[in-house]
């Protein structure tokens, strides 16, 4: 059984409980077993720390990955960002020792220390590399009819030359895993685009984040799909939060959630109540 420390970031635990659940339910299904990783602080974010300094993003994040490192574990999350975060991190502080001593100078000082050999994974690559998409479909119990819009978001994908999940600017492997649960990925246009909220941006310019995601929202009511599938809590928080003040109400789901409910999972598990834009299955 694959084996991985469980990093579950701000957003999921906090406003989307049931993505969490149905993350550990869909996990334990198929094989995986997730660990907590205690004591994990925020992973840092990407956008917002790392801007104003590089050394305390890293130390940061250095401290996460130490954690995990204790448990003899990889990471595996279900956010872009965090995923995002600790993959960069991990590949600076694990490839050049001054990066990783300099690090450790602030990690001394908590009593910890990083030895720079976790690794980072995304709960979609997880499923996707790992489980496959034959071995999910033959454990769907409630096949799905779905039309669905993918939501990749920024990070998942990028920076692609050292994460060398797919191809960025036309990437397959969430439309993969979604169709494994019979659903179809519907084509549509900027399917790439950010949703608007990441990098500081839905706090600083709400009105420009908001252009955003009504232009995704455009392209995915155009698409017909039915719901918007993501693979992070935070472009999961945006969509969900701001579709009633421009205008559409478009079902947002995590990528677990919509496993759950081919796995049959039912809607209190979901979490679904915690949503704010409907979602009716």
């Amino acid at each position: 059984m694959a084996k991985y420390a469980f990093f579950l970031g701000c957003i999921a635990p906090l406003r989307y409980p049931g993505v969490e659940k149905s993350t550990r339910v869909v996990c334990e299904k198929l094989g995986i077993e997730l660990v907590d990783l205690e004591d994990a602080s925020c992973c840092p974010a990407p956008g917002v720390i790392k801007s104003f300094s590089k050394e305390s993003w890293l130390a940061a994040a250095a401290r996460n990955l130490a954690l995990a490192e204790r448990q003899g574990l990889p990471i595996v999350t279900i956010c872009n960002g965090c995923y995002g975060s600790l993959f960069e991190a991990a590949h600076e502080l694990n490839h050049h020792p001054d990066v990783l001593a300099k690090a450790n100078k602030y990690l001394e000082l908590i009593g910890m220390k990083y030895n720079g050999t976790t690794k980072v994974y995304h709960f979609a690559e997880v499923l996707y590399r790992e489980v496959g998409a034959e071995k999910i479909k033959s454990m769907v119990a409630k096949p799905l009819e779905y039309g669905v819009a993918t939501f990749y978001g920024c990070h998942f994908l990028k920076p692609s030359d050292i994460k060398k999940l797919d191809d960025p600017e036309n990437p397959h492997i969430l439309d993969d895993l979604v169709e494994a649960t019979g659903a179809k990925s519907l084509p549509r246009k900027q399917k790439t685009l950010c949703c608007g909220a990441g990098g500081g941006l839905k706090a600083a310019f709400g009105d420009v984040a908001k252009e955003f995601t009504k232009t995704n929202l455009e392209n995915i009511k155009a698409s017909g799909a039915q719901f918007i599938v993501d693979v992070c809590p935070f472009c999961h928080l945006q969509f969900d939060s701001v579709q009633g003040e421009l205008g559409y109400k478009i079902p947002v789901l995590h990528l677990s959630q919509l496993y759950g409910i081919a796995f049959g999972m039912d809607e209190k598990e979901l979490g679904l109540s915690a949503h704010i834009t409907p979602v009716e299955l």
